[in-house]
């Protein structure tokens, strides 16, 4: 018998195996959320032009917006602003005092973060990111401030105890890095949007002076700290506080109304008598009818 020979079917062809596609998208990255500076600037060109280099204003940076608000110069302060470009210019007719040229600012601000400065501090864009990232990375820090140096690179004045009625008007010191502290200066001081829209503006009681002790007074009630970030640091062009007469009464009003706000009508009204007979006393005539009229800096 004949074997019959079994037919294996032919095989097929395997084919090969393709690797699965690679995506080539670049990851998203994290959206950093943009920062404003405002810096309120009055008769001091040089060393507005100072600040605006040390942050790059020259060219416009999506991630940094640059707000100087002319609190009504006659220097060249407004010629500045062919310079710098990517700056926002805001000129006032005239001195509107400090804390409503700050408002004319913040509103002009779209930042998540807002730097509030002086034209006298010049910071590098760097270190303003550095300000950003405490206040990101700790919820309790409600205002972050770089260590003003002064020309000699020491410590400038910079902190202060916020006042009570017990000393109305605490005087300024030098600030040490990483610390947590009571009050500072307003020459350089970020804190988070949100904060400022919870205050709606900085009270405009206030005229020239009083906005720094404002707004750390409102991260205390917050119950937040004022920290001045360890490494992060700026140069500070620091003035003696000016003594003429309209600039002596607006400091003692914004304390007068700094007690009155947070201690009582009785301390603020004890502490403006005692300082208008100060000035009475001492043949401080000028201060003395400023401080009789409550006539503050506000560009009334």
């Amino acid at each position: 018998m004949k074997k019959t020979e079994r037919k294996t079917p032919a095989q097929q062809p395997v084919p090969p195996v393709e690797p699965a596609p690679v995506d080539e998208t670049p990851a998203e990255e994290t959206p950093v959320e943009k920062i404003s500076v405002v810096i309120v600037s009055c008769n001091h060109s040089v060393e507005l032009r100072k600040c605006l280099t040390a942050l790059d204003a020259e060219v416009e940076n999506p991630a940094l917006q640059v707000v100087v608000v002319d609190n009504g110069s006659k220097d060249s302060s407004a010629s500045l602003s062919a310079e710098f470009q990517g700056a926002q210019f805001v000129t006032l007719p005239h001195n509107f005092g400090l804390t409503r040229a700050l408002n004319i600012g913040i509103r002009a601000a779209s930042g998540d973060y807002v730097l509030l400065m002086h034209e006298d501090v010049e910071i590098t864009r760097e270190a303003v990111g550095r300000l950003r990232d405490e206040l990101a990375e700790h919820p309790e820090t409600g205002a972050a401030c770089p260590l003003l140096l002064g020309e000699d690179g020491k410590p400038a004045p910079q902190v202060r105890d916020l006042p009570a009625p017990g000393n109305p008007d605490p005087a300024l010191r030098a600030g040490s890095a990483g610390a947590a502290v009571p009050a500072v200066s307003g020459a350089a001081i970020m804190v988070r949007r949100f904060l400022l829209n919870a205050m709606r503006q900085i009270d405009e009681r206030y005229g020239n002076a009083g906005s720094d002790i404002e707004l750390c007074m409102q991260v205390k009630r917050a119950a937040k700290k004022v920290v001045i970030v360890d490494g992060v640091t700026a140069m500070h062009h620091f003035d003696a506080p000016l003594d003429f007469p309209q600039f002596a009464a607006d400091r003692q009003l914004a304390a007068g109304t700094f007690l009155g706000k947070y201690y009582g009508f009785a301390a603020k009204l004890k502490y403006l008598i005692g300082a208008a007979l100060g000035a009475l006393f001492t043949f401080r005539l000028s201060r003395f009818r400023f401080l009789i009229a409550g006539q503050k800096i506000d560009g009334a």
